[in-house]
């Protein structure tokens, strides 16, 4: 089918799964889940198919570790979803309501965003997340993920739909475009009137693309340039065990610390033990002058390094002198994502709360927690950097709308 017969059927469906009630679509989710782990050696299979092409096209490391799919990370979809499931169904919930003085009866009420556009790059994980997400908010959804995890999602797609079939509940419900050329990915950028919103997940230059291109609504999700300031009196051994779990858990992933920035008075005590650390991983240090004095085998940072995010086995290193100074580095190179201060000031760790402008910010924990699934959200569908709409990890309430239900007696102004 045309990108125009596909999106002319995911409108369609949008209309039958907004009218859905919670415990069908409940059920529905619950029955993806269990067919996601019944049919895993058949997408672990497909996954194996991109992950050999991903290899032969010299794929990074993060991407790889992003692309791959095991009966552990199906097995944590599955359970994503059935998180999802067990949250409340926000649709149809009044937020607010008021009389006015002719007798009007005012109520603010919410409802599904209608057909959701998911631009996606090597994350076959996704392709679940979202569906739980947008089926849970009677949404339907179109994804367009990369030509890197194309057979990944086919495979999900397919048991996806097979089930909605035997639920007796529309298959259109998801779409996935097939065609992973440029042409049908600008193509969808533009579909007003089919498309209600536009959600890129994927790299910084996938998301420049979308936001700059489209004409379709779009909510802005972020690479990740988190950083984590170490503040004079922190805790050694707390520091140094953040730090290594927020770099080195997983390198692909956008809440991983890619900076760090470093109080001059526990620079000496900190950054040797640190270095050691980090060289059992492997993790080159970029570093500005005073840092290296400490970090025996770094390499000079350069103003590029204090704003990339790295997405490999790699880290940047900034030496300040107060949390003010801190505040303003991260500020400056931040990309509004995940930031975490280790401290055992209170005062220093309100001025980062309160100074620092991302949509999470941390206090003595990894930047790794910025997730869906982590705060309780099921899964999610993304990570909002924008400040309109949605911020930071984007759970159910993200993805509604409202409108307005008036109820009256006869009342005509006047």
């Amino acid at each position: 089918m045309t990108l125009m017969e596909l999106l002319t059927k995911a409108k369609e469906a949008k209309y039958q799964v907004a009218l859905l009630p919670t415990d069908v679509k409940n059920k529905a989710i619950l029955a993806v889940a269990d067919a996601l782990v019944s049919n895993s050696k058949d997408i672990i299979a497909a996954n194996a198919i991109d992950m050999e092409k991903g290899k032969d096209k010299g794929l990074s490391l993060g991407l790889l570790d992003r692309l791959k799919l095991d009966e552990g990370r199906i097995e944590g979809m599955a359970e994503g979803l059935r998180q999802v499931v067990s949250l409340e169904d926000p649709i149809g919930k009044i937020t607010e309501q008021w009389t006015r003085p002719n007798g009007l009866k005012i109520a603010k009420r919410l409802v599904p965003i209608g057909v959701v556009g998911v631009i996606y790059e090597a994350r076959p994980n996704v392709t679940a997340d979202v569906f739980g997400l947008c089926f849970k908010t009677g949404n339907a959804i179109v994804l367009k993920g990369g030509s890197d995890a194309l057979e990944s999602n086919k495979a999900i797609v397919k048991v996806i739909r097979e089930t909605l079939a035997k639920e007796n509940l529309p298959m259109d419900a998801i779409t996935l475009i097939e065609d992973t050329t440029r042409e049908s990915t600008n193509q969808l950028m533009r579909m007003n009137g089919y498309v209600d919103v536009l959600i890129p997940r994927g790299g910084a230059g996938l998301i420049k693309s979308v936001v700059e291109n489209a004409s379709v609504p779009v909510i802005e999700t972020g690479s990740g340039n988190c950083h984590i300031y170490v503040d004079s009196d922190a805790d050694i051994d707390m520091a140094i065990s953040i730090i290594e779990n927020a770099k080195t858990q997983r390198i692909g992933v956008c809440n991983a610390c890619e900076s760090l920035v470093i109080h001059k008075d526990i620079a000496a005590k900190l950054l040797p033990a640190l270095n050691n650390k980090l060289k059992e991983h492997g993790v080159k240090i970029f570093a500005d002058e005073k840092s290296r004095e400490f970090l025996e085998g770094s390499e000079a940072a350069t103003e590029e390094d204090f704003g990339k995010e790295y997405l490999d086995y790699i880290i940047s290193v900034k030496t300040v002198e107060s949390v003010e100074e801190a505040i303003a580095h991260i500020n400056k190179y931040n990309t509004g994502h995940s930031e975490s201060i280790i401290t055992n000031i209170e005062e220093n760790a309100n001025k980062f709360l309160d100074g620092i402008d991302a949509s999470c910010v941390y206090v003595n924990a990894s930047t790794r927690f910025t997730d869906g699934f982590e705060f309780g959200f099921g899964a999610e569908i993304g990570i909002s950097t924008q400040k309109l709409h949605a911020r930071g990890p984007m759970g159910l309430l993200a993805l509604t709308s409202y409108k307005y239900t008036i109820h009256g007696n006869g009342q005509v102004r006047k």
